[in-house]
């Protein structure tokens, strides 16, 4: 017997003891490990790829405009379904508990404004768009509780879990848990490729279907541009395509990004860790791969019946090693993105930056919190005064990591309208009124606390001390 036979042998026998998971979650297990120990990830071929054409990645601007009439968009709107992805932790933030329940703006957490902007779309054309959110097992109880404040609101929520897959052990390759790690650290939730089969397993697939839903809407729960738009669900009905990723033009901010590609006539991601070493730089160019994928997806809930019954999403497998408590440990995991080669008609469309918000540190929640943002409803949209198209770049040290630090480090958010670049290290403090313009450098020296007082104005400044204030 092959040594990956052995492995796998002496790994399921170990996994049909644990009884924390469920028969689909074993054999979901089972056959992400032997597709990765089999080795069938095939490697791109360079020369085999090809830049989309617009009937691929189609233009935002060509898609036909939403219809007119409000019975007709209800029409559309009753196919819907918006799906966040739930699964993760504030803890990169130092916040504890869903990333989603973070306050984004005016004391909203992204939550709130999810709920606030599907209940607008559902009182205005008087549809009935359904929420999903796709929780992990870091996420669901504390989920749980928190959508119960939302239980009077127009519109239904429907949380399911995601997969719940043991973590290796790297050594001898088996299950963290049969190891006596059976809490929460011997366990993992394999990546949002797996929100397929969770959709299926959970029973709320078939609840959509029968409801006679066609789309689901499918998005990072920290991306606020990520909103429903009826023209890209107009021209997928209309058009019969079963899978659309939104992307957006690549700035130098975004080359690590995954890009959409036509590889032997099928259109396909293609993510950096693909990319041979040799051609790791030309994948970061913003010439040749001119677009990056947002992870704002939609797609046909009959085709994900039909795939995931025929056990047809093979995605590309993303290993992840990490170290817990000074054992070495992998976790596999798939991409979401990924599954686009699967499905028929399958395209990209190339949609405004504005689609793509999403906050991953503090730095984020600055331009969302500043004057280049507005609340309105629910949607966060960019103030029209600012005239250059791209935001500006925040670099804050590691003592504005935390939100609760942040916060407490800025007495009110300084305006950013007319600011090209801010980098700030150090103990810095920031007053209230404060406006920065241009390039502004603002570095304490090591052990002395710097204050920015209220109301200044600081505009191409580099800052070491007060005496350069």
């Amino acid at each position: 017997m092959a040594a990956a036979d052995v492995k796998i042998g002496n790994l399921r026998a170990a996994v049909d003891k644990l009884d924390q998971i469920s028969e689909n979650e074993k054999a979901g297990f089972i056959s992400l490990v032997s597709r990765y120990l089999s080795g069938e990830a095939e490697q791109i071929e360079w020369s085999k790829i090809q830049t989309p054409t617009d009937e691929v990645v189609v233009p935002y601007d060509t898609l036909s405009p939403a219809p007119e009439d409000l019975n007709e968009t209800k029409k559309l709107l009753d196919k819907l379904v918006v799906l966040k992805l739930n699964g993760g932790l504030g803890t990169t933030m130092g916040c504890t508990g869903p990333k989603s329940v973070i306050e984004v703006r005016n004391g909203f957490t992204f939550l709130d404004l999810i709920v606030i902007q599907i209940e607008s779309l559902n009182k205005k054309y008087g549809c009935n768009v359904p929420l999903l959110l796709m929780n992990s097992f870091n996420t669901h109880d504390d989920t749980q509780k928190i959508v119960e404040k939302y239980s009077n609101s127009n519109i239904q929520i429907h949380t399911f879990n995601q997969s719940q897959y043991p973590r290796v052990v790297t050594e001898d390759f088996l299950p963290f848990p049969s190891k006596g790690k059976t809490g929460k650290d011997g366990w993992y939730p394999p990546g949002h490729g797996d929100v397929f089969p969770s959709l299926n397993n959970s029973g709320k697939l078939d609840t959509l279907l029968s409801q006679g839903k066609e789309y689901v809407f499918v998005a990072n729960s920290d991306n606020l541009g990520a909103i429903v738009d009826i023209k890209i669900l107009n021209h997928l009905i209309h058009n019969q395509n079963e899978y659309c990723m939104e992307v957006t033009p690549k700035t130098l901010a975004d080359v690590k990004g995954g890009t959409l590609i036509s590889y032997e006539g099928r259109v396909q991601l293609l993510e950096i860790a693909q990319v041979p070493d040799e051609h790791v730089n030309e994948f970061k160019s913003i010439e040749k791969f001119k677009i990056f994928n947002t992870n704002n997806l939609w797609v046909n809930l009959k085709a994900i019946k039909r795939l995931v019954e025929a056990e047809a999403l093979k995605m590309e497998i993303i290993p992840n090693p990490k170290e817990v408590d000074g054992v070495k440990v992998l976790q596999l995991e798939t991409a979401a993105g990924a599954a686009i080669r699967f499905f028929e008609k399958a395209i990209g469309i190339n949609v405004p930056r504005s689609r793509f918000l999403p906050v991953k540190a503090t730095s984020d929640l600055l331009l969302v919190q500043s004057d280049l943002y507005t609340l309105v409803d629910g949607f966060v949209t960019r103030n029209p005064a600012r005239a250059n198209p791209t935001n500006p770049s925040i670099e804050l040290g590691p003592e504005f990591k935390k939100v609760a630090n942040f916060l407490a480090r800025f007495k009110s958010i300084p305006s950013i309208v007319e600011l090209d670049s801010l980098k700030v290290s150090g103990d810095v403090w920031f007053g209230s009124g404060i406006t920065l313009q241009g390039k502004v450098t603002i570095a304490a020296k090591s052990g002395v606390k710097l204050e920015i007082p209220d109301g200044a104005v600081l505009e191409n400044k580099d800052i070491n001390g007060p005496e350069d204030l």
